[in-house]
């Protein structure tokens, strides 16, 4: 009788022992009664009958999944690679388990054709220019579709839009371009501020007599300062023809006058020759 005691009570032992489940603090198990949905297992130390129940794990926490690169062809007919990663966790460990086989699989697999399609319903400036909106309508559209099966997904990212290599050179060429007319444009806007500046500046000057010739003088003296410089000074006719009437008629004054012209015709032959 002590001969099967022994056995028994080791059977029971290892029978009692493989039925203990641990389950951990960011996982929730699934149990199964004879093959029937039986309740969930929550964190702690769980008991499950051998041969009778079994339990499926299930990861609560964040999986980041990266979706491989996707050959996909724009709205206007542009192949791009496009590839994105992808944020998604288990609401409802139950449903993840019953109602789909593998669901990291087949979230992976509906990130895939949902990011294919999406891209090929947009332009490429618009895939270029609105990452931001296009992430959040593959984010919507996993998610409602995923939703069935107990996964909720919180956010999509797309990491990286390789173009072909003759794109790549038509777009570096337009920025080129567009940096070009703008260029022009201010260059332009500045010709023509100066333009209105030096309108007023001559405005000012034709009301004030003796201005303009002071200002001559002005440049001439600034402009001597440089020997490297020939200055060449236009005395028009009428000038002299006014100094030769003056001189005709105050007899007295011609002398004085002779004097003048001659030491500023001096002056100027020294700067020409400065």
């Amino acid at each position: 009788m002590a001969f099967w005691t022994i056995p028994a009570g080791a059977f029971a032992i290892i029978f009692i022992l493989s039925g203990i489940k641990i389950v951990n603090e960011f996982e929730e198990g699934v149990k199964f009664t004879l093959g029937r949905y039986k309740g969930q297992m929550k964190p702690g130390l769980r008991f499950v009958i051998p041969i009778i129940q079994t339990w499926r794990r299930v990861d609560l926490r964040t999986t980041v999944f990266d979706v491989p690169d996707q050959d996909a062809i724009t709205k206007d007919n542009v192949s791009v690679k496009v590839n994105a990663v992808l944020y998604f966790k288990v609401r409802k460990a139950q449903d993840a388990v019953i109602k789909v086989e593998r669901y990291q699989f087949a979230v992976s697999q509906l990130a895939q054709t949902t990011m294919r399609d999406v891209v090929g319903e947009v332009s490429l400036d618009e895939l270029l220019g609105k990452r931001d909106a296009i992430s959040k309508r593959i984010r919507d559209i996993v998610d409602k579709a995923s939703d069935p099966w107990g996964i909720i997904v919180e956010s999509v990212e797309l990491k990286h839009i390789e173009l072909p290599g003759d794109m790549v050179r038509v777009m570096a060429k337009q920025a080129e371009a567009e940096r070009e007319r703008r260029a022009v444009i201010i260059k332009a806007d500045g010709e023509v501020k100066a333009a209105e500046n030096l309108g007023k500046a001559a405005d000012i000057l034709a009301k004030s007599p003796g201005a303009l010739h002071i200002r001559t003088l002005h440049s001439i003296n600034d402009i001597s300062g440089d020997k490297s410089n020939t200055v060449i000074f236009a005395t028009p006719l009428e000038v002299l023809k006014a100094f030769e009437n003056i001189g005709k008629t105050y007899r007295p004054a011609a002398f004085f006058i002779s004097i003048t012209v001659s030491s500023m015709f001096n002056s100027v032959v020294s700067i020409m020759i400065s």
